[in-house]
């Protein structure tokens, strides 16, 4: 009978799992998206998903969790023995996400030391792509870039210090201090950029509706990946933080605290970043539809042009990308927890272990992969590998196996226990649709993949890295379902006292 540490408070939960969910993606990302689908009309399909995908599966998420207070192997074994290998699955998942993660979050490192003195001149696309990545040939590893592989150390120095802490000294904390720095930093950003000229044009062009689209299947299958990849769901993050509720905690009110919470962050982000664009676009004469994109060309070639141009720009753009870090570290250690509380829970280590047997392999192997000659080819090719399709069949996965148990009721009911807004029928419907749409999104998936290995144009190393990546986390699984197979689950202490694992 084992005690297991618990949040704080349930503002220290929400202010985690909104730093889990706010990330790189939001900033970079959703403007590009929103702006390609329709602009002000993709935020009507994008609320439909929040509400019909994003909060309901964060429900089930939390639900899970918090019933069996155990990582993602073990609370999906107890759903289903056989299942355990989903949760292993989505360890593996974590895993490669983390080590390519903090690589972007290193660059972001890099780039606010670069801003006082605008290191990159006035070419930013080379100064990235051929002075700081030095990138070379999908094959070339092991040519390190030293710049690069100090940001990444110091990167994950601070994350194995913060997860060292536990989880109220250490998630907790780092989320209450990273969270409103956070919004301090970039909410200055924003207002200095809603103060550029032209930046009024660059609003319109993000709020305009351009209803013609709102018919386009596209642009609604678009606003479920977007929710659905912003949320952190899918990869047992929100299992693993959600385990760490004490039993009585409320469910239903939190989740739609977070769904929303990242919803006006991003919302913010688009406002910021094409208020910016607003001001290129004035400045140089070009349209704004040719700076739009999504992406880390966004962040470290379109915003450094910009920024060189920009009165003060020295000063917003330390702002911007230590957003950017700040942002990334509170997603990061999220992903991180992952394996730590599945291998914490099923092998009774302490959390000093996980820091040292996993933590430490896991630093070792962004350092050793990324930073070199190849890091951003392999940072593209695994990311697909990951977000492309893990998190899909993640998230599937989940949903298929309530629904296919028959525990959905019961799940229910355990939300029903403590939460302020009830689940029943309405809750499933929406956990229907959106595995309708998540298979969708996964068959496009594969037949683009199918499509690009049968053209010789398209097919290189990169597709193969990528459908090895998404092999070898569905072997790892299967692996340590067989092994562990016979090994029980351990039990919890009824009583709600903090048991510090350090």
């Amino acid at each position: 009978m084992t005690t297991r540490e618990t949040w704080g408070t349930r503002a220290g939960f929400i202010l985690a799992a909104a730093g889990s969910a706010i990330g790189l993606g939001n900033i970079w990302r959703f403007p590009g998206e929103a702006y390609q689908y329709g602009g002000g009309a993709f935020l009507l399909p994008y609320l439909f998903a929040i509400l019909t995908a994003g909060i309901p599966l964060l429900l089930l998420e939390y639900t899970i969790g918090r019933k069996y207070r155990l990582g993602p192997p073990s609370s999906f074994r107890s759903l289903y023995r056989p299942a355990e290998g989903i949760g292993w699955w989505q360890n593996a998942i974590a895993f490669f996400l983390a080590t390519f993660y903090a690589v972007i979050i290193a660059w972001a490192l890099s780039y606010m030391f670069f801003s006082p003195s605008l290191a990159w001149g006035d070419d930013a696309g080379a100064f990235f792509g051929v002075e700081y990545l030095q990138a070379g040939e999908p094959l070339d590893f092991f040519e390190y870039r030293p710049a690069m592989l100090g940001a990444l150390a110091a990167v994950w120095a601070v994350v194995l210090l913060i997860m060292a802490g536990g989880v109220r000294k250490g998630l907790e904390l780092a989320n209450r201090i990273c969270i409103p720095l956070l919004l301090v930093l970039f909410g200055i950003v924003v207002v200095r950029a809603l103060t550029l000229e032209g930046a009024v044009d660059g609003l319109n062009a993000f709020f305009t509706p351009r209803w013609d689209k709102i018919g386009d299947p596209e642009i609604w299958l678009a606003a479920y990946a977007q929710v659905f990849f912003s949320l952190s769901i899918g990869m047992g993050t929100m299992i693993a933080y959600s385990s760490y509720l004490r039993r009585n905690s409320e469910l239903s009110t939190t989740a739609v605290t977070v769904g929303f919470a990242n919803s006006s962050f991003e919302l913010l982000a688009g406002i910021g970043v094409f208020s910016v664009l607003g001001f290129m676009s004035s400045d140089a004469g070009v349209p704004i539809d040719q700076l739009v994109g999504t992406g880390g060309g966004v962040a470290f070639v379109t915003f450094p042009t910009i920024l060189s141009q920009m009165p003060g720009g020295a000063f917003v753009g330390v702002l911007f990308f230590a957003t950017l870090v700040v942002a990334g570290i509170t997603s990061l250690i999220s992903m991180v927890i992952v394996p730590f509380s599945s291998f914490e829970d099923r092998f009774g280590w302490s959390r000093k272990k996980s820091v040292l047997v996993l933590g430490l392999p896991m630093a070792a192997f962004s350092l050793l992969i990324y930073p070199t000659a190849n890091g951003s080819s392999m940072v593209d090719a695994v990311d697909f590998a990951v977000s492309g399709y893990g998190l899909v069949l993640g998230g599937l996965a989940t949903i298929v196996l309530a629904f296919a148990t028959g525990k959905i009721k019961a799940l229910a009911a355990e939300a029903n226990r403590t939460s302020m807004l009830k689940l029943g029928n309405v809750w499933y419907a929406c956990l229907a649709l959106t595995a309708a749409v998540l298979v969708f999104t996964l068959y496009k998936s594969i037949q683009g993949q199918i499509a690009d290995l049968s053209d010789p144009a398209v097919a290189n190393e990169l597709i193969y890295i990528n459908w090895g990546v998404g092999g070898a986390m569905i072997l790892f699984g299967a692996i340590m379902t067989a092994v562990l197979w016979r090994r029980p689950l351990p039990q919890r202490a009824a009583d709600e006292s903090v048991a510090e694992t350090v």
